[in-house]
Parts: C-alpha cells; structure tokens; sequence
C-alpha cells in the first residue's frame, strides 16, 4: 500500500504503509512478544492528512489518499486513534472439498474439537479481517501448535498493513499440508494470534483440532 516515489520529504502514513524488512519476519519469538516498535506518537487520520499537506501538492494527496484510504469516509473515522479490528472469520480451504468456515466463537476459545482433518491434506487457512477506525499498521499472524505437551509447529506470517473500509478484507495464507502416519494422527491443542506493530494483540484464540486417517462422513 505504500507509493513509489523520489521525495525525501516521507509522510508518516507512508512509512506506516511500507512492507517490513526481511529481517522483521524472522524474529525470535522472545523478540516478537518484547519487541516494541518506536514508532512514535499515534495520531488520527485527519491529523496524519495535515501534516502531509506540507509534502504532497495537491494531485499528490488526492492519488495518495486513494490508495491509501480507499472509498473510507475520513470525517467519519479521522479523529479516532486507535484503529479497531476484528477477526471475524478463518476458513479452511482444502482441493475437492467443501470449504470449512470456523467463526471466531464469544469468548474466543472454541469448546472441544474445533475441526478436524485429514492427514497429508493440502490446504489454505483464509482470514476475514474488518478494520475500523484507523489504519492498522504490520498486522501479523502468529500460530503454535502442540502434541502430547511438546509443541510441534511455530509460524507466523505478516498480513499488512490495512486502512478502515466497509467491506472486510481477506487475507489468503500459502498452502500447508498436514503431518501423514500413525504418529501424526491425534488431537493436537494450538494458539493463534494476531498482533501489529505495537505489538497490540486484536485476537488470541486457544483450540483444539484432530487428524485422523480419513475425512469424517
């Protein structure tokens, strides 16, 4: 989202709007939950567009603004600070089967299996993200997972950087497989994130899900 450009004068939406270093995705996870980004004071939509009056004419602003904020109504969400967001959905994509939509449950922690799979089935995790308020800055997925008390899996994937809009985005991950074999199989317990630059968490959700041998009837 961020724009191309050669003016040294850089906007602060515009470095908010800028991929992450390589180095940024591959930090520990003790640095990940210490790690406090400087990224200095918050300020509003409206006050960011003040401030960057000073450097962009105004056919700059105006392209800015549009790829930036979209079809957003800035008087309606400029002076709010902190942006509000919302997981409102994963899905399980899996080739040749009905998709598997997990809504997000009141209290965030599913009671009992949440879903179960099939071992050595390629699949995508999709998630259905609504921002409000204020730009949500290097939104980022972290998920672990455990087996019998030892932990089996660690990733983590950074979404992006989203301005507020009406329509909920949707953020597709690369394909996995699931683990085949006697050993695999199992219930397996795990804790997903979701977590910005200031290391502010919108979601933490603790489930369990299964994998056995075939799909359930």
């Amino acid at each position: 989202m961020g724009l191309d450009g050669d003016n040294e004068d850089v906007s602060d939406l515009e470095r908010l709007s800028r991929q992450p270093s390589e180095a940024s995705l591959y930090a520990t996870e003790e640095e990940e939950e210490e790690a406090h980004l400087q990224l200095g004071p918050k300020c509003s939509i409206k006050e960011h567009l003040e401030k960057d009056k000073v450097c962009f004419d105004d056919e700059s602003l105006r392209r800015w603004k549009e790829q930036l904020l979209g079809s957003v109504d800035v008087n309606s969400v400029g002076e709010t600070i902190e942006p509000d967001v919302k997981i409102l959905n994963l899905t399980i994509l899996c080739p040749g089967r009905p998709d598997i939509v997990l809504q997000i449950p009141e209290g965030a922690n599913p009671k009992g299996v949440w879903f179960t799979l099939k071992e050595g089935t390629h699949y995508r995790l999709r998630f259905s993200i609504q921002v409000n308020n204020n730009i949500v800055s290097g939104l980022r997925y972290t998920n672990t997972v455990w087996k019998t008390g030892l932990k089996v899996d660690s990733s983590k994937e950074m979404l992006g950087t989203f301005s507020p809009q009406a329509e909920p985005f949707e953020h597709e991950m690369p394909e996995e497989t699931t683990p085949s074999g006697m050993f695999a199989r199992g219930s397996y317990s795990a804790k997903t994130k979701f977590i910005d630059d200031d290391n502010k968490c919108y979601l933490e959700i603790n489930y369990t899900f299964g994998i056995q041998k075939e799909w359930a009837n």
